[in-house]
């Protein structure tokens, strides 16, 4: 697992940069219903859960002025980056104990962190706990099937198709089967291109040995063998297509939806 105190200050550059949290921020708040058209309502809250450096975050909520955003991080390094970007808007947090009341935002986000859990019990308290703070009516979003967004069918995927892979704790089913069982219902889906980030047979092998294949340590043996099939390939520094990375929403059911209103009618036979 990557030390994420340590990977702070060069995420964004290695990560796809304004370019890529612009396709995330968009693709998030298409999925999140706009509170813009109730007059004199308070405002919406979001809660960007695992907010990393913010800068997905900032732009949620200088698109959205009806949502009131607060980002949290448990790692202190991304949450002091954030927090230059969103001044009194960040908390340190382990996302299996919000440090928030119920029923508290009216939508929450974990874009690119469930992929991090240790394991499908660790994700289901994630998810658990969003539910949690999420009130009736609201929108959870969160990104699933992270690891196999970067498989695009390239050389490169070919030279690591056997390579050694861990049950992803953010696959699809489990995830909605987590949802689910938190009293959510799936409410859609989107799809956004991780630009910036395809991967060139040089880059992926500068990432083995810095330990981004998580099962995979830079010690292993298997590394060098990845490596050396990696460097035969042409191209080393042309970048294959970038990944592209799946959302799904869920709603919290409203036990008190608001009444239908209806035509009226006289009695009278027409």
């Amino acid at each position: 697992m990557l030390d994420y105190d340590e990977e702070a200050g060069g995420y964004d550059a290695t990560r796809g940069g304004e370019p890529r949290a612009a396709a995330a921020a968009n693709a998030v708040l298409g999925l999140i219903p706009d509170r813009a058209g109730q007059p004199g309502g308070p405002p919406g809250r979001l809660l960007d859960l695992g907010c990393g450096t913010g800068i997905v975050t900032r732009r949620l909520g200088a698109a959205r002025p009806d949502l009131r955003v607060t980002a949290a991080d448990r790692a202190h390094a991304m949450a002091r980056t954030a927090a230059a970007r969103l001044p009194g808007a960040v908390v340190r947090a382990d996302g299996r104990r919000l440090p928030f009341p119920d029923a508290t935002f009216d939508a929450v986000t974990t874009v690119w962190l469930l992929h991090l859990a240790r394991d499908s019990a660790e994700a289901r308290e994630i998810v658990a706990e969003c539910a949690r703070v999420l009130r009736p009516g609201g929108v959870y979003v969160t990104t699933v099937d992270k690891a196999a967004a970067h498989d695009v069918g390239s050389d490169i995927d070919a030279v690591l198709a056997d390579r050694p892979r861990r049950p992803p704790p953010d696959a699809a089913a489990d995830v909605t089967a987590h949802a689910r069982h938190s009293g959510l219902a799936p409410a859609g889906q989107a799809v956004f291109p991780g630009l910036g980030q395809g991967r060139s047979p040089r880059s992926t092998i500068a990432d083995l040995r810095r330990g981004w294949f998580t099962v995979l340590r830079p010690d292993d043996p298997r590394v060098a063998e990845f490596a050396e099939r990696l460097a035969a390939l042409p191209d080393q520094d042309r970048r294959r297509p970038d990944p592209r990375f799946t959302l799904r929403a869920f709603g919290k059911a409203d036990p008190c939806p608001a009444p239908v209103r209806r035509p009226y009618r006289s009695g009278r036979p027409g």
